[in-house]
């Protein structure tokens, strides 16, 4: 099964990280990383830009809207995610406990990522999906 753990912290927790080497998160991260590589569990690793450089899509109305960021009422953001395929959420819960984002405000969501198996394999899209799939090597 696969995992996404997902980075997540308030603005007070990302104000308190600009006091911090840039060295030193990175060798944390790295080390981390490593861990699971050497594990055989990482799908996938990635940090996202500043949300003051995105930019938020409301579908609430028509046409959508589109603003700036950073966004207004946000008491938490998004800023990276690994994609782990372990065997369940109890082993992708051991795996987040070790990620290294101490601190208050700081928190890693888990969440199941679904397979293309799980959907009826006999719509049009999921089929032309599962094809785009295998001519990519995807899985």
């Amino acid at each position: 099964m696969k995992y996404m753990l997902i980075m997540r912290a308030t603005d007070e927790a990302y104000a308190a990280f600009q006091d911090v080497d840039f060295d030193e998160i990175l060798e944390a991260m790295g080390r981390f990383n490593d861990e699971m590589i050497s594990a055989g569990v990482l799908v996938a690793a990635e940090g996202l830009d500043d949300a003051a450089e995105g930019v938020v899509v409301d579908f609430s109305s028509e046409p959508p809207v589109v603003t700036d960021g950073p966004y207004g009422e946000t008491k938490e953001l998004f800023g990276g995610f690994w994609i782990l395929d372990v065997a369940s959420k109890e082993e992708a819960v051991a795996w987040a406990k070790r990620a290294p984002m101490t601190g208050p405000g700081m928190k890693t969501e888990i969440r199941r990522v679904t397979s293309i198996d799980e959907f009826p394999q006999d719509n049009e899209w999921i089929q032309k999906e599962r094809a785009w799939r295998e001519s990519t090597g995807q899985r």
